[in-house]
């Protein structure tokens, strides 16, 4: 017999699911998305509730609100959960159903799913005779841990609580290479102080330096035992949390054996456990007393719960520290993982966690071919994550420190590669982690991303051929620095070289205005405006160059970023250019600045020529002719002969002109003609970009320029605008000698008198028509 409610719940989620991953949606629906956008401020609960598909059209908008305001597809969009994932999604349901059932069938019921969890994780990871804890956050189940050990070794905690503590104060150790925050959150949530917790730096000569220094672990026991402590817990990695590296567990098991310490281990290798073939050190996280898997993000399940693996005989004290529970509703926390675990099988189970290490090793194996990519892999036989850098000794830049700052400088490139091959191959699951040691790296780990983001071998090929391309143009920019850098100086005071050393790519370079005594703040300001506008000068080019302003956080303000360039940009060209923009962009607003001052003293000379008129006028028409009534009827009786002298100012020389010669001859004196501005003329070939060298790029050969020289010519035969070779006036000869050869059209000859004849009747032309034939 079915059960109808359950089989509701199954159709319900999968249409729901169905409802929330459909990427594209009808012209209705889109713009009533647009709508919500608009009006997604929170606000009250309606009155009347609504059906379960509006409920769900309002979750949808939600997620794609984004999307929607920045009219482009979201980066961080959801991931296509698969039947495997939407069996994880099931069983969240069923929880909230089973809950409601009958309690004496809610602890049977409850109790078979966690046995069977249990037996299933156990057997695969090779941990005999265990018991399991569900949690959500992957930091609880070393909290309870802490509490359960706390209970065993201090008898009397049950009843006198932190005051036996008192006694002998307990130190929990943990490596330099933990997960940051791990200790401080243990003390918060075991109410201790910081003092019991005991960082163990990791090896400096021998191993890893990933890895924890046993000796000097062993040391710190015996001091704290001499100061009357207590060792209680020892946190070990199987796989740090940066480069993968596991500690040497063995050793640790025995060490923690001879002072009576519990040993817990966590980390991303203890998934190779389920595999055949195991190495042994991830072997001896087996005879460890508790461990940590993290499902989920192993096998692709979404909201799987973490689960604790521990080793213990006394029920009573694992209740007290939280590890079991006597409430059934919390043990339904097994519930989808145990879906997910029947649903995937044994074999599929294994074919997972194979298929991440076989994508690693896959990666490894070409990446180690690189001659410009340094590895820094633990174990390369089998190492489920691979870590590397871009390393400027091994690139082909001079090995030589270019300028101060270079550990900060391969940091930043590195920033850089790590952000590009995620953003280029998104299935990758490429990221960018900072260690102490290395600075920062790249790090490749499929255990953590394939099955949530599909990845498969294609990605990885595509991983090594973005790296191959993303790394030619690092080893070009980091050997032009220096050129770019020498360049710029030579160019001071003009230009000022910034050293940022936090930006990947060619340099910075601000361009410093030249401006003697003005003030320091008019100054900056001024100068901060010339290079915004040179930066929008650049910008509009045609080059492959990427100019910017620079990350959001930088020392300097008002500087010109250049970005990544090849090995075929001629830097002194470059250099040119925007010393030479920047000119122009001052020499600009000098003009302004000047005709401005100009403009402004013609205004002042112009109003007293005015004045000065006036008071002629009155002197010579005398006081009479100025009153309103009598100086008509004097006008009308003894009309006076005065001439209108008309002004003109003149913007360019700032200057006010009479207009006599305007009138007498019919046009503006000494007005420039439009043909006598020069016209700028490139030399770049057709589709080739600014700031290349000459014969650098084999695109551009003596074939393809002619070919594009014809082709131009073709489309172009008068020769205007032209900018592949411009033509050269050449000088009029005095007296012209024609051969036989010569071919003269007779329309296009014209006698003498009709040259005179035709400038007579250009001089009877009104202003306006000879001013608009001047423009031709």
């Amino acid at each position: 017999m079915v059960d109808s409610t359950l089989d509701q719940v199954g159709k319900n989620l999968s249409e729901a699911m169905r409802f929330l991953g459909e990427e594209q949606r009808e012209p209705e629906a889109a713009t009533e998305r647009q709508h919500f956008s608009r009006s997604c401020i929170p606000g009250p609960l309606q009155g009347d509730g609504q059906d379960v598909a509006t409920v769900l059209r309002l979750v949808h908008n939600l997620i794609h609100e984004e999307e929607d305001e920045e009219d482009k597809p979201s980066q961080n969009r959801m991931q296509n959960v698969g039947e495997h994932g939407q069996m994880a999604l099931l069983g969240h349901s069923l929880a909230a159903y089973i809950s409601m059932m009958d309690k004496e069938q809610l602890r049977k019921l409850t109790t078979r799913i966690q046995s069977d969890t249990t037996l299933w994780l156990c057997r695969l990871f090779r941990y005999e005779n265990g018991s399991t804890c569900f949690h959500e956050d992957d930091r609880d189940g070393l909290v309870k841990v802490c509490r359960l050990v706390i209970n065993a070794r201090y008898e009397e905690y049950a009843t006198e609580g932190y005051v036996v503590l008192n006694t002998r104060q307990p130190v929990i150790y943990q490596s330099a290479s933990c997960r940051p925050g791990l200790g401080q959150h243990l003390c918060s949530q075991l109410g201790l102080p910081l003092s019991s917790l005991c960082t163990v730096p990791c090896n400096t000569l021998f191993g890893s330096q990933h890895q924890m220094d046993v000796a000097l672990l062993e040391k710190l026991i015996k001091e704290d035992i001499n100061a009357g402590k207590l060792p209680l817990l020892l946190i070990a990695n199987a796989g740090t949390p940066g480069a993968g590296h596991t500690d040497k567990l063995g050793r640790l098991r025995e060490l923690c054996d001879q002072y009576n310490m519990w040993l817990h281990v966590e980390g991303v290798n203890l998934a190779i456990l389920a595999l055949g073939q195991v190495t042994s050190s991830i072997m001896a996280a087996t005879r460890s007393d508790s461990m940590t898997l993290t499902p989920g993000p192993w096998l692709g399940l979404p909201a799987v719960t973490a689960v604790t693996l521990y080793r213990h005989e006394d029920p009573a004290l694992s209740l007290a520290a939280g590890l079991t529970s006597s409430h059934p509703v919390e043990k339904l926390r097994a519930l989808p993982l145990w879906l997910s675990l029947q649903y995937l099988g044994h074999n599929g189970i294994v074919q997972k966690i194979k298929h991440a290490t076989t994508l690693s090793q896959l990666f490894l194996q070409k990446v180690q071919s690189l001659t410009c990519i340094k590895t820094l892999v633990e174990d390369e036989s089998d190492s489920p994550v691979v870590l590397f850098k871009f390393n400027q000794e091994e690139s082909t830049a001079s090995s030589e420190s270019f300028c101060a700052g270079e550990k900060e400088v391969l940091d930043a490139f590195n920033r850089w590669l790590g952000e590009e091959l995620a953003e280029l191959v998104p299935t990758s699951g490429i990221d960018v982690v900072e260690l102490e040691d290395e600075g920062t790296c790249v790090r490749f780990s499929p255990l953590l991303t394939a099955a949530v983001l599909g990845t498969r071998e294609e990605d990885v090929e595509s991983i090594v051929e973005k790296m191959t391309e993303l790394v030619f143009v690092m080893s070009s920019t980091m050997s032009l620095r220096e050129d770019f850098r020498e360049e710029t100086h030579k160019r001071s005071p003009s230009l000022r070289y910034i050293n940022e050393f936090a930006w990947p790519g060619l340099g910075v370079v601000r361009y410093e205005m030249q401006a003697n005594g003005m003030d320091e703040d008019r100054k900056k300001q001024e100068q901060e405006k010339i290079n915004t506008e040179l930066l929008k000068k650049l910008q509009e080019l045609d080059t492959d160059i990427l100019f910017s302003t620079g990350p959001e956080f930088v020392t300097e303000q008002g500087c010109i970023f250049v970005g990544m360039v090849t090995d075929d940009v001629d830097v002194s060209d470059l250099v040119d250019t925007i010393a030479a923009l920047g000119r122009d962009i001052e020499e600009s607003g000098k003009v302004l600045q000047n005709m401005t001052e100009v403009v402004r003293k013609g205004i002042l000379e112009a109003e007293l020529q005015l004045q000065k008129a006036n008071e002629e006028k009155l002197m010579e028409e005398g006081m009479l002719r100025q009153l309103p009534v009598v100086g008509s009827v004097l006008n009308w009786f003894s009309p006076i002969q005065s001439s209108i002298k008309g002004r003109t100012f003149s913007l360019a020389a700032g200057s006010l002109d009479s207009t006599e010669v305007t009138y007498s001859t019919k046009a503006q004196a000494d007005r420039p003609s439009l043909q006598d501005t020069p016209i700028s003329s490139s030399k770049k070939l057709p589709g080739q970009k600014l700031f290349r060298r000459a014969g650098a790029s084999t695109d551009f050969t003596e074939t393809s320029f002619t070919q594009a020289e014809a082709s131009f010519q073709e489309e172009n035969p008068t020769g205007i605008g032209s900018s592949i070779n411009p033509p050269i006036s050449a000088p009029t000869p005095e007296t012209p000698h024609h051969t036989s050869g010569d071919l003269v059209p007779e329309k296009n000859l014209k006698s003498s008198s009709e040259i005179d004849d035709l400038e007579a009747s250009e001089e009877m032309h009104p202003e306006g028509q000879e001013a608009e034939g001047s423009t031709r």
